[in-house]
């Protein structure tokens, strides 16, 4: 096969993604509560190993071809679109207008925004650090963005304290730096009380999001686990009005399940918001579209997720891959991993109506007749052969995931 010429490459690109087949339209995308980082289109492929791939993209950029992709929501952390020399200035407010004016532009709504509290220098220490001043700073950050927030109609706002830990031992604290941290959190929610009360808008949802490691060697707040437990600590003034952001790579990240992590946060009624992406199990933070990686996983938590009548946002927390180009960002990456979230989302309910996997777990729970509970020979006696029922719901799910249970075959 020749070479491609360059200027064939889009158009190549753009035919073979068409001929996939299995896209839905912007309409049906508009139907799902998905929302479109700023952050995830405008990443250039940079980290600490690799220079920037792609050129810069403004926020103009990313909503308007969201919306030509078919997504109803957009959200940001501040300095993504706010320089932070630029943050508490006349600057600010000009910015943020113009943000407003080109999600109105464009039929979309800010559906959360997150503070940067781990990239400056400023950070150096984390967010809780030693000096009063820093500390002040960041009460000053959180509430800031919770007021951007309220400007731009946000439903949320996200907390991702990356730099809350330490890499050398004993350098800190740790309870103080907890109790610091959580000054201000109380602090972002106070604010957020005052300002929806002068604007007649509900208070926002406060989300911690956990990852395991990165960027700090050791991390206070790890799991999504450890964070119920902050929550439901003292130090957290207004424990209702802050939940979780867990997001499906972090909690994978570790070793764990994320549908098990899901579930204890649905249990808790914590579960706020949701990050969805893909990867592997104790590797770093790569983020890989949903579904390119653990497709079945990706199913057992949608299941667990309709099934339990989750509402909130199902956030693109997604990194394109450095080969990808700008076109490609907006013509394969994104529009490519929203088909695939929908159409894992509609399996979900195939999955939950489907009547041999219902029979199977209603026979589980009936259990075997004529069981005796103070026998235990004879409990084992009644229930074992139901028992097989688990790899059979297990081949059932992954029929569901390929379509044999719509009669997809392969003849060999």
């Amino acid at each position: 096969m020749d070479g491609i010429p360059q200027d064939k490459q889009i158009g190549l690109v753009n035919r073979l993604t068409q001929a996939c087949g299995g896209s839905y339209t912007s309409e049906v995308r508009r139907r799902y509560f998905i929302t479109g980082p700023q952050w995830a289109a405008s990443y250039q492929g940079q980290a600490v190993f690799h220079a920037p791939v792609r050129s810069p993209i403004t926020f103009e950029t990313v909503i308007e071809e969201y919306s030509k992709i078919g997504l109803g929501y957009w959200c940001t952390h501040d300095t993504d679109v706010i320089p932070t020399n630029d943050l508490f200035t006349p600057r600010q407010e000009e910015i943020v207008s113009r943000i407003k004016a080109t999600l109105a532009k464009h039929d979309m709504k800010c559906s959360m925004i997150t503070s940067e509290t781990f990239h400056h220098p400023v950070w150096a220490a984390g967010p809780a650090a030693e000096s009063p001043d820093i500390r002040e700073y960041t009460k000053r950050r959180l509430t800031n963005a919770v007021a951007i927030g309220h400007e731009l109609g946000a439903q949320f706002c996200v907390y991702w304290p990356g730099m809350l830990g330490y890499a050398i031992q004993g350098a800190i604290d740790e309870t103080q730096t907890l109790r610091w941290f959580a000054d201000s959190l109380n602090a972002a929610c106070d604010a957020d009380i005052e300002i929806a009360r002068k604007k007649g808008r509900p208070t926002l949802k406060h989300c911690l999001e956990a990852k395991p490691f990165e960027p700090q060697a050791e991390i206070l707040l790890p799991t999504s686990d450890s964070m119920l437990a902050f929550i439901s600590s003292a130090l957290v003034k207004h424990p209702e009005m802050v939940g979780l952001n867990p997001e499906y790579l972090h909690e994978l990240m570790w070793g764990a399940a994320p549908r098990a992590s899901l579930a204890r946060a649905l249990l808790s009624g914590k579960l706020f918001h949701f990050d969805i992406n893909d990867g592997y199990r104790l590797k770093h933070d790569v983020d890989i579209a949903i579904g390119l990686v653990n497709p079945l996983d990706w199913l057992n938590v949608l299941v667990l997720l309709r099934t339990h009548h989750y509402n909130g946002p199902f956030n693109l927390d997604y990194k394109p891959p450095r080969t990808t180009s700008n076109h490609g960002v907006f013509s394969v990456s994104v529009p490519t991993m929203v088909d695939r979230f929908i159409t894992l989302w509609e399996m979900a309910g195939d999955v939950i109506s489907d009547p041999i996997i219902k029979e199977a777990t209603d026979s589980l729970k009936a259990g075997g007749a004529g069981a005796d509970p103070g026998d235990v020979d004879s409990l084992v006696r009644a229930n074992k052969e139901l028992l097989s029922l688990h790899e059979l719901i297990g081949h059932r799910l992954f029929q569901i995931l390929i379509g044999a249970h719509r009669g997809r075959t392969y003849n060999l």
